[in-house]
């Protein structure tokens, strides 16, 4: 009487135990996943508000299968926690479609910037070359300084490209055509200032003409 009692409950314990819930290990490592090739597609930088959802919502996946897993066996319930890993692997999806969409639009303004800037500085350049040269030369020597220092920037906005950094080398671009303008606009005052100098001492000389 006793063995078959006995073998009875082992099978009754077996059956309990197979029917425990099992933690989702699976759709964990498919959410995870899919929140990390987000944050490649520059999610974090494109859509970071979007983003912060995502990881708090893994977060808290994560949490509820800790709370669960701390519960006696018979007593765990995944399934919130499945709920939640399901709705982070679909919007992680969208969220790298669309940072991946936004991340090219904003390689395509950077390239324009970048473009909009070498131009900017190559009319810099060849404004230099006809700066007036006055007796005091510092002024001449500050203006071509600042333009050296511009075709030294411009490397930045490559390296910042190069990196995938589309914003900063925006900005970095930017910063660089509105220096270049800076530049420009000052030699034009200078020259404007030449010429008005030497206008003024051509209408002296035709109205007293040496003897």
């Amino acid at each position: 009487m006793k063995r078959p009692f006995i073998c009875y409950m082992m099978v009754s314990a077996l059956t309990l135990a197979g029917g425990c819930a099992q933690p989702p290990t699976d759709k964990l490592t498919t959410a995870e996943k899919a929140v990390n090739e987000a944050r490649a597609a520059g999610a974090p930088t494109y859509l970071a508000e979007d983003f912060a959802k995502l990881e708090g919502m893994l977060t808290a996946a994560k949490r509820e299968i800790a709370e669960q897993d701390a519960k006696f066996a018979m007593l765990r319930d995944y399934d919130k926690a499945e709920q939640l890993l399901v709705t982070v692997e679909t919007d992680a999806a969208r969220v790298n479609t669309d940072a991946t969409k936004k991340k090219e639009e904003a390689k395509a303004v950077a390239l324009q910037a970048q473009q909009a800037a070498q131009e900017a500085v190559k009319a810099t350049q060849e404004l230099v070359k006809k700066a007036p040269v006055g007796k005091d030369q510092k002024p001449l020597q500050a203006i071509k300084a600042d333009a050296q220092g511009l075709i030294a920037s411009l490397s930045e906005v490559q390296t910042a490209l190069d990196a995938g950094d589309y914003r900063v080398a925006q900005i970095k671009a930017k910063a660089i055509q509105e220096k270049s303008l800076a530049v420009q606009a000052e030699i034009q005052r200078a020259m404007t200032k030449v010429g008005a100098a030497k206008g003024q001492k051509d209408k002296q000389v035709k109205k007293h003409p040496s003897q």
